[in-house]
């Protein structure tokens, strides 16, 4: 028995529509992961292109097969948007306009009425681009993202390849050539495609999952206001990187810094003022301090640095920086930013401990205080 094209399509629109709905209630509803979100946009949208094909062979097709072209195209689109998403990048928005729109006047220009395959060259490069880039997306991930970060790399290109050999084929062969027909025909395409998306939304639902616990854990250990590491997250990766030998290489300091008369700042601008003046401390730090680093907002105004390997020059060094870089920052309102202290300690290979190592540098951030602020003051005590 074989099936004929329409058949298929059906059948393809059948599991699209089962996927969607239990896509949505399995990993959507339960995550709310963006990149799930994506993929039920997608499998929408290429349930909607299959749909308008099976309208091929009537006085409808003037109208769907160009739409169905579009439509599908979009969904490649979403799939590239949940792939960009993953690295909390917004997807472009000249995608979801100039692509779609470039395929469907190709294809509304190409005789849709009698023509089957009205703008295809476009299309199937369209698709063939796509969904290369969602790969190419996939691949720029650390290594560390995710188990699943690999087969769906290549599972995207895999189809972005064969769309490609499909334009070739198209192009070379022409639409009823029988290379074309034979291997790279709807019939072939949509059996496919049809394997892919099964195979895909599995890997897809692990993947939204892996997302939505790496993002509960991001709000778990950071400071909603600054961005930074909020106490706890700092004193554990604080205690873990002392025990590792390898990160401290030996020795280090840490930095407790504290915005000068920081009540003042709320008394007379406001509470708002007062948050603006914590991020752009928060900035500051950021701005200064290598990635390798650990920064967290220990509490109220304070801000705990810990740099491995550094002495109490190069720790004096980054305070002035930090300061100089929140002298700089833009104020909206007239508002004049607070200054900032801080108490430095300096640790070796024996230190273990990161409340001694707070201790002295909160006693050195009080001396700090006490000589007039707006400057950093190191520990005697070597911990």
């Amino acid at each position: 028995m074989v099936l004929d094209t329409a058949t298929l399509r059906i059948a393809f629109g059948l599991m699209a529509l089962a996927l969607v709905v239990l896509f949505y209630f399995s990993a959507y509803r339960v995550t709310r992961s963006p990149y799930s979100g994506w993929w039920c946009v997608a499998l929408v949208f290429f349930l909607a292109g299959s749909g308008c094909f099976l309208l091929n062979g009537t006085p409808h097709q003037v109208w769907a097969n160009p739409l169905g072209n579009a439509v599908l195209v979009y969904g490649a689109v979403a799939v590239w948007a949940g792939a960009r998403s993953l690295r909390t990048a917004p997807p472009p928005k000249w995608a979801f306009t100039g692509i779609p729109l470039v395929t469907l006047v190709a294809s509304v220009l190409d005789h849709p009425a009698t023509n089957t395959w009205s703008g295809g060259a476009v299309f199937l490069a369209a698709m063939s681009a796509t969904i290369g880039l969602a790969s190419h997306e996939l691949w720029r991930l650390e290594p560390g993202y995710s188990r699943v970060r690999i087969p769906m790399a290549v599972a995207a290109g895999g189809l972005s390849v064969f769309y490609l050999f499909r334009w070739v084929a198209f192009l070379l062969d022409g639409q009823d050539g029988p290379v074309f027909v034979t291997v790279f025909g709807s019939a072939v395409t949509t059996m496919v495609t049809m394997v892919m998306l099964v195979v895909v939304s599995f890997s897809m639902a692990a993947l939204s999952s892996e997302q939505q616990t790496r993002a509960l854990r991001v709000v778990a250990t950071r400071d909603d206001l600054t961005g930074l590491l909020n106490r706890k997250a700092f004193l554990d990766l604080a205690a873990e990187q002392l025990a590792d030998r390898a990160i401290t290489r030996g020795s280090g300091a840490l930095i407790l810094a504290d915005l000068d008369h920081f009540k003042t700042v709320n008394d007379t601008y406001g509470h708002a003022a007062g948050d603006f003046a914590l991020k752009a401390f928060a900035d500051a730090c950021v701005a200064t301090v290598r990635s390798t680093d650990l920064t967290g907002r220990y509490g109220g105004e304070e801000f705990v640095i810990l740099v491995p390997g550094a002495s109490a020059e190069r720790a004096e060094a980054i305070a002035e920086e930090i300061s100089r870089r929140l002298a700089d920052a833009a104020a909206p309102g007239g508002l004049e930013l607070p200054t900032a202290s801080y108490g430095i300690s300096v640790y070796d290979a024996g230190t273990s401990s990161v409340d001694r190592l707070i201790a002295s540098a909160d006693a050195a951030l009080y001396r700090a205080k006490s000589l007039g602020r707006n400057r950093a003051a190191r520990s005697d005590e070597m911990l």
